[in-house]
């Protein structure tokens, strides 16, 4: 997601001001603005490492509470998917904030805003480990998400500005270096943490993280940001924004808990996001300074690959959830054992990144995007076929292999998504690419856990069918029971107890194989878009 450099226009680049409905996604830098040198030795490595430092905490917080959401569901008193709350608040509020970027970053300034979001994300960060109940955490939480917006864009904008333009390369590969390393470490961190100490700690660690990137980057940046401008702010087009993805948030959310549309909350919470998505597309499309730029849709290229990135990111991130809750829930895992079996994913995904990076330029990118895809299908149809007497190694493999598909995800389907796009629209085509992404990976992750519950509920009852007072394995298991010294009605919750797990993993691998079947699906949406140019938008990559 880069941005027009800081320092001003590269030589022989063009100098056109923003497209006219160029949107707020982007960071633009205004006409006329000062060009500054790049930044030289321990300078520019202590730039690198402040700026790297503030993406680490930013992506960090994406994923570190994945394996903790059974602890904080269990000390607040509420189901886990509830507790998965948690994390799409953040992602919704974050995905809303990230096309404001551009507006707020001529309006305030590129280093005040930047040094801004991670002194607000850090204090969030406190208030969230402070939060007494469930609903003061999603509070607290949406907080965060929405000071975060601006963190990644503006690293990458000023990281590129730190290095001469010949090392715009080297640049971008530290940075998706980093963002890769992330969402490694979070849930091998979150597992930690959380078992070793309690989980408000996976908040209280963004605390030295972010003040010592916040001092650095102040220290090296404050003296070449650009002045102020004063700039329009499409204020109806961003309140329906919040209104409609609020609304359709808090309704996939809660559908399940109010039993969907025998609801009359839910009803209007429907009503409102339907009414305020028409409201939204009617009014962007004729806003002349529009808070994102739907027009971009009309090009085959961005809408197939947005779409395609979008619900491929919403299915994994909705596997990435749904793996730790059945591990730690009904497969006795810890939170670090959960963590660890998640932790490989990115090893094979960082040591092929460079590779992919560098043959970019010469592989048509939809055969890299449907070689991911493949990947990702295979993976999935290997835990499709888990069940309860699975071991760490049956459970890690596919983890391991996720990386090969990670590596190839992002770069060549952000590569088809801003293929012949003008510099002047890469703004406001990585704000739209990235809110729509996020958005989807919030609206995955409720899906995922509701629909795990619901199968999980047919399967239970199924299972439950072929219990009875006449069924010679069950009678023999109640006996077996008693004869061990539980009594007759322990026994029963036992056995109980013992169809759940067995429920909950066969709603698992009926996902994981529906997974699968989708990503070979979506191979096809890769070859409705138009071949790349070589290298189009590659340097437009990194991932959230």
């Amino acid at each position: 997601m880069k941005g027009p450099d800081l320092a001003g226009p590269a030589p022989g680049r063009s100098q056109a001001g923003p497209h006219p409905h160029g949107g707020s996604g982007g960071v633009p830098a205004g006409r006329g603005a000062v060009s500054f040198p790049p930044l030289e030795g321990s300078a520019r490595v202590l730039g690198t490492l402040a700026l790297s430092l503030a993406t680490f905490m930013n992506v960090l917080d994406s994923s570190i509470a994945n394996v903790s959401i059974p602890a904080i569901a269990g000390d607040m008193g509420v189901s886990p998917a509830q507790g998965t709350w948690v994390i799409t608040s953040f992602a919704v509020a974050n995905a809303i904030s990230m096309p404001l970027t551009g507006w707020l970053t001529r309006r305030v300034g590129a280093v005040r805003l930047f040094v801004a979001s991670i002194v607000l994300f850090v204090v969030a960060s406190w208030l969230c480990g402070l939060a007494p109940t469930i609903e003061s955490l999603i509070f607290f939480r949406v907080l965060q998400g929405l000071v975060a917006g601006p963190m990644i864009p503006l690293s990458q904008t000023l990281l590129l500005a730190s290095y001469p333009p010949a090392m715009a390369g080297t640049a971008i590969a530290l940075w998706a270096m980093t963002a890769l390393v992330a969402p490694v470490t979070g849930p091998l961190l979150g597992g930690w943490i959380t078992d070793t100490f309690t989980w408000p700690w996976i908040f209280y660690i963004n605390i030295p993280v972010g003040l010592l990137a916040a001092v650095l980057t102040w220290s090296l940046f404050h003296k070449r940001a650009h002045p102020p401008q004063r700039v329009p702010l499409d204020r109806i087009g961003l309140a329906l924004l919040v209104l409609w993805v609020g609304a359709m948030q808090i309704m996939v959310d809660k559908g399940k808990e109010l039993d969907w549309f025998g609801s009359t909350q839910i009803v209007v919470l429907a009503l409102l996001a339907g009414l305020g998505f028409v409201f939204f597309l009617v009014w962007e499309l004729g806003a002349a300074h529009p808070v994102v730029d739907l027009r971009l849709f009309a090009r085959r290229n961005f809408a197939m690959g947005t779409v395609a990135l979008s619900v491929a990111y919403g299915v994994i991130f909705g596997n990435i959830v749904l793996l730790p809750l059945w591990l730690q829930q009904y497969m006795g895992y810890t939170a670090t054992w959960a963590g660890l079996s998640m932790a490989p994913v990115g090893l094979l995904a960082i040591a092929l990144s460079p590779w992919v990076g560098k043959n970019i330029v010469r592989i048509d990118p939809r055969w890299l995007a449907s070689a991911a895809f493949l990947v990702f299908g295979a993976v999935l149809w290997m835990r499709s076929q888990f069940n309860t007497q699975a071991d760490f190694t049956t459970i890690l493999w596919p983890t391991l292999l996720q990386g090969v598909g990670m590596a190839m995800f992002f770069i060549p389907l952000q590569t088809i998504a801003f293929a012949g796009l003008p510099p002047e629209r890469m703004p406001a085509a990585t704000g739209l690419c990235n809110f729509v992404r996020i958005t989807a990976g919030a609206v995955g992750t409720s899906v995922f856990t509701t629909l795990w519950e619901d199968r999980a509920a047919l399967h239970h009852a199924n299972l439950a069918q072929h219990i009875s007072a006449a069924d010679p394995a069950a009678l023999q298991t109640l006996a077996m029971l008693q004869r061990a010294g539980y009594s007759r009605e322990q026994a029963l919750a036992q056995i109980d107890q013992l169809i759940n797990q067995q429920a909950f993993s066969m709603a698992a691998t009926d996902l994981f194989w529906l997974s699968s079947v989708l990503f070979v699906v979506l191979v096809t949406l890769i070859w409705l878009s138009k071949s790349a140019a070589p290298g189009a938008a590659a340097a437009a990559g990194g991932a959230h």
